[in-house]
């Protein structure tokens, strides 16, 4: 097993820049050579880390993974659907329980089949505690899991379950509008669950805009993470604009 260089790196990223910037990877909606393209585009731009899985996974992910790695120093962490979800070609994965759900297998189920796979292959786990925020329209990550997300005006649902989290021994929280949200997570439940956590907080989904990423930081959000956005204009100078604003 890795040592804890990936979680180690994430946290002097947040004391070095303030915030740091996720780019998620949807491998879906990549081939190979595109991936690669993709990773070398997301290191020039400024990105600290790569995200790299989805809800549904219907093709390898060995090859993709492996072209990311080929061609960019940024660490890789999987964000996997499921335990099938894995590759030794990555540096690390969010270990993820689904918190704000009350569905078994995403809370402990798919978790304890992936865990000989981490070992195997030698994967660096960062215990995750994942939570669905209503992000205004019904994701897939909300339909795959059969979860109900946390109402966007239900602050005082979403701080609990994030201080559960850490007292679990959780090292990161993760609140997610999910991918294709209409709706960002609200400024107001980011400002709520930062105030109960000491653990690096990240925020995703529905993030279409730098000015938006910012308010996210300045809500309180350590990490944040986008995906569509990329995958919809595959711009450079929009993804630097991305990391100005969420490292400003």
């Amino acid at each position: 097993m890795r040592s804890n260089c990936i979680l180690r790196y994430l946290k002097t990223v947040i004391k070095e820049k303030d915030a740091g910037y996720f780019i998620l990877i949807d491998p879906e909606m990549c081939d190979v050579e595109k991936t690669a393209k993709l990773a070398t585009t997301i290191e020039n731009a400024g990105a600290d880390a790569i995200l790299l899985g989805g809800s549904l996974l219907t093709q390898e992910l060995d090859p993709i993974a492996a072209s990311i790695k080929a061609e960019t120093e940024l660490p890789i962490i999987l964000f996997p659907g499921d335990s099938m979800h894995l590759t030794p070609h990555a540096d690390a994965l969010l270990f993820m329980s689904l918190i704000s759900g009350r569905n078994p297998n995403y809370l402990i189920g798919e978790q304890v089949k992936a865990a000989p796979w981490i070992q195997k292959y030698g994967l660096e786990p960062i215990p995750t505690g994942y939570m669905l925020i209503d992000g205004g329209s019904r994701t897939s990550v909300e339909f795959m899991s059969g979860t109900v997300p946390i109402p966007r005006d239900k602050p005082d649902i979403a701080a609990p379950h994030a201080l559960a989290a850490e007292y679990l021994g959780m090292q990161m929280v993760y609140l997610e509008a999910g991918s294709g949200a209409t709706l960002p997570v609200p400024n107001a439940m980011i400002s709520a669950v930062k105030e109960q956590i000491t653990t690096p907080l990240i925020v995703g989904g529905g993030i279409r805009s730098p000015e938006t990423a910012a308010e996210k930081v300045r809500a309180g959000a350590d990490f944040i993470v986008t995906g569509n956005i990329l995958e919809e204009t595959g711009s450079i100078d929009l993804i630097k604009q991305f990391a100005i604003a969420i490292h400003g």
